[in-house]
């Protein structure tokens, strides 16, 4: 098996072949800009970021489903700008943005010049997921553009064998475990590809080691925390996987995973991993190339979502964009030269028109009623803002036509954590305190046995009746845009009398 030696630098230290695009892919990133916040200015908030502001009032060393990364965000913009959808979501398009420039920097480490790292920032700007997953604040804005700055730091590493560059890497690392715990597998996939095909050098490097001790002794809060909860990731892993049922499974993982990319990313991205593996000009980082493949491999049996990938995708864009404009200019002939660039000038035309069909520019009143559930689960970024401020005034209306002697000592029991976290946000001076048992918002406590009488959100009724001796409707939500059983047909209930204390129920009814 052919491996790649361990001979150091290919090219010069302080920089690569060509110098970086500054002018164009800043362009292309001020578009990606103006794009994102328009779209952040846009309904209200999604039902994540409302849990990730609940989150933030209840800053701890760990959460069952994240790390504190995005709860501390979500309660310093919402601090520093109460209220402010813009400000939320700053920090999740500060690093899109980066990314995109981040992505541009891969293509000329890679050796590409000035059209091949327009055109990776181009792929990147224009995909869908990449750019549209930042107007708002999320854990996979934050999870991916992460990865692409580490992608980075391993690429120009592989060039210039600046083993400062690790440390660095594991520092991005350390901060991303406090987002997702998904990056550890990037790590191991990357180990096995180097060793496998070279460098294995890398593997062997004492900074790189240094720096994933560092990153362990980060972690360690993180980890004593689930420890001490059970371990509740795991139950997260397991809940993931029976999602994928519903977007059609491991059949579907490939094509989704390719769609996600856009329509240029699309080409790109497949073209990029081909590269990576084939094209003699990137042999010193085929491992790179494997090391996706191995990741696809590893999220398809695991039963992992199709964007646990997107944070390779600036590595693949940048490759697939260095090998096309190279073979556009060794190409000899001026009619395939034209039908190349033509070809390139249609992809990105449609991957413009793309992206700007996947921005919400309609006013509210002008956006359609979703046809049936699958479709507002399909198009969840756009449907998941709506219907809160309207539950949370039904909810306050609810509450106050309980007596005095019901209100006194009562809380807000919500069937979902987005639930909880918009009561908590929009109504929380109206309400007492609220809780719930999903996701999450389950690890922050129980109801107290004191308060006897609840304000119940929805949640399963067979379920309501077992633990109440009175359950009694109070109230309706069915907003004409919004999800079922967050915001549409969802029953307000008065449940009071419990049959059990919640010291008993809550780990029964917490679930992922």
């Amino acid at each position: 098996m052919t491996t790649i030696t361990d001979v150091g630098p290919r090219h010069s230290d302080a920089h690569p072949a060509h110098s970086f695009a500054t002018g164009p892919v800043l362009g292309v990133a001020a578009a990606a800009a103006v794009v994102l916040v328009c779209s952040a200015t846009r309904y209200g908030y999604f039902g994540d970021e409302l849990y990730f502001l609940a989150a933030g009032r209840r800053l701890s060393a760990g959460y069952a489903d994240q790390g504190p990364v995005l709860p501390l965000l979500a309660a310093m913009m919402d601090t520093a700008a109460p209220g402010s959808l813009v400000a939320l979501r700053l920090p999740a398009i500060i690093v899109t943005l980066v990314a995109v420039l981040v992505s541009a920097q891969i293509a000329r480490e890679l050796g590409g010049g000035r059209g091949a790292q327009v055109l990776t920032a181009v792929a990147y700007a224009t995909s869908p997921f990449l750019l549209m997953q930042a107007k708002n604040l999320s854990t996979n804005a934050i999870d991916t553009a992460l990865w692409v700055l580490i992608t980075w730091l391993v690429v120009r590493w592989v060039r210039t064998r600046r083993d400062g560059l690790l440390l660095a890497a594991a520092a991005a690392t350390a901060i991303d475990m406090q987002v997702k715990w998904l990056i550890p597998f990037f790590w191991v996939a990357l180990a096995v590809a180097a060793l496998v095909f070279g460098p294995r050098d890398l593997v062997r490097r004492p900074l790189l080691w240094s720096g994933g001790v560092g990153v362990l002794l980060v972690s360690i809060p993180s980890v004593l925390w689930q420890a001490a909860h059970g371990w509740p990731q795991v139950a997260l892993g397991a809940a993931v996987r029976r999602e994928q049922q519903f977007t059609g499974g491991p059949l579907a993982f490939v094509p989704l995973a390719v769609l996600l990319a856009g329509v240029l990313g699309a080409v790109l991205l497949c073209y990029g991993v081909w590269a990576l593996l084939r094209h003699e000009s990137l042999r010193p980082y085929r491992f790179l190339g494997v090391t996706a493949l191995l990741l696809l491999v590893i999220f398809l049996v695991s039963g992992g979502r199709v964007y646990y990938l997107a944070g390779m995708y600036g590595l693949a864009f940048g490759a697939g964009s260095v090998a096309l404009t190279t073979a556009v200019e060794r190409t000899e002939s001026t009619r395939r030269r034209r039908m190349l660039v033509g070809s390139g000038a249609v992809l990105v035309t449609v991957s413009l028109v793309q992206i700007l069909a996947s921005t919400p520019w309609p006013a509210a009143e002008d956006v359609e009623q979703p046809a049936d559930d699958t479709a507002a689960a399909m198009n969840i970024g756009l449907y998941g803002e709506f219907g809160w401020p309207e539950l949370a005034a039904a909810v306050v209306a609810a509450h106050a036509s309980l007596t005095p002697a019901d209100q006194a000592g009562s809380v807000v029991l919500a069937g979902s954590y987005w639930q909880a976290g918009a009561l908590d946000q929009l109504a929380g001076g109206e309400l007492p305190d609220v809780y719930s048992p999903a996701r999450g918002f389950g690890y922050f406590g129980a109801p107290p046995d004191s308060a006897t009488t609840m304000v119940c959100v929805g949640g399963d009724e067979d379920r309501l009746r077992a633990q109440f001796a009175v359950l009694e409707p109070i109230g309706r939500v069915d907003t004409r845009l919004g999800f079922l059983d967050n915001t549409r047909d969802v029953t307000l209930w008065k449940c009071a009398q419990p049959s059990r204390p919640w010291a008993q129920v809550w780990p029964e009814w917490r679930h992922m």
